[in-house]
């Protein structure tokens, strides 16, 4: 029974609220002051109630211009680490979140968490076109899965490019190569299907959004221990996060939520308004 048992909703909304804003949950449960299983089962219940919600409600997106990557992790161990085990347990090692957005609205479209190979692509382009009401204008990465990908999910009712950055690397003595991002050198425009506007082949919104992931999720960041422990925990946190961003973060451009910009939700939500869906998402169980 929804209820029995439960924490009170301010100290649900204090943990979601934490977990969005990119607290490990060790610090959460002492900040919270509740145990570190209570910590993981609100992330799990928020995490398939807002997926739940995503998959409903990010739907017949009207969009222009749409942009898409896919941002590094990993789960439990490095990939290195992973291909030298005898047996290797599943869903461990390198683990690659692809994302598309509205270059307008800055809204989440799709959200795939997978490798990074022809089939995860093919998966997450799918899925994207399913959501979008109208032919739009895509860029990606020069990475060769989307070719096929977007092939098979757009045919060619779509304006596509890909943008291909050459980068450069700092001197091998220079103490901060293991620390600096690559200096980028240029950049080369391709044109795949269509007819795309030159001046918009940018991945650049989709880009900061993945810096926006690093930062608001504990186990995105790098150099440290705060990866993901369990494969599905972080599917949890990516699908809470996406309404937290979609749905309630202020967007700081926009002085709106990027859902209420696309015209995917008439108003700001708030984390007690998730709490809701979780409950209600509970119910329906």
């Amino acid at each position: 029974m929804v209820g029995m048992n439960r924490l009170p909703v301010a100290k649900r909304v204090q943990i979601l609220s934490l977990l969005c804003e990119g607290s490990s949950m060790r610090s959460i449960s002492r900040i919270v002051d509740v145990s570190i299983n209570t910590v993981t089962r609100e992330l799990v219940l928020a995490g398939q109630a807002c997926a739940d919600f995503h998959d409903r409600t990010v739907r017949k997106v009207q969009a222009r211009r749409v942009q898409a990557d896919e941002i590094w992790s990993f789960v439990e161990m490095k990939e290195k680490r992973a291909k030298q085990k005898a047996e290797r347990p599943a869903n461990v090692g390198d683990t690659w979140t692809w994302t598309g957005i509205d270059a307008e609205s800055k809204l989440i479209i799709s959200w795939f968490i997978g490798s990074r190979d022809a089939d995860a692509a093919w998966t997450f382009m799918r899925d994207l076109a399913s959501r979008l009401a109208n032919r739009v204008q895509l860029t990606t990465d020069g990475h060769r899965a989307y070719l096929e990908a977007v092939d098979s999910a757009f045919g060619t009712s779509i304006d596509y490019a890909m943008l291909v950055k050459q980068y450069g690397n700092p001197p091998a003595t220079a103490p901060e190569r293991r620390y600096s991002p690559a200096v980028c050198l240029g950049t080369e425009r391709t044109v795949i299907h269509g007819r795309p506007n030159p001046e918009h082949i940018s991945t650049s919104y989709v880009e900061r959004q993945n810096l926006t992931m690093r930062m608001s999720m504990r186990r995105f960041t790098r150099l440290t221990n705060a990866f993901s422990k369990k494969f599905e925990n972080h599917c949890h946190m990516v699908a809470l996060y996406a309404v937290w961003y979609n749905f309630v973060r202020i967007h700081k451009t926009l002085k709106v939520a990027p859902a209420m910009e696309a015209g995917v939700s008439e108003h700001l939500m708030s984390l007690e308004d998730v709490v809701g869906i979780v409950d209600e998402w509970e119910r329906k169980q």
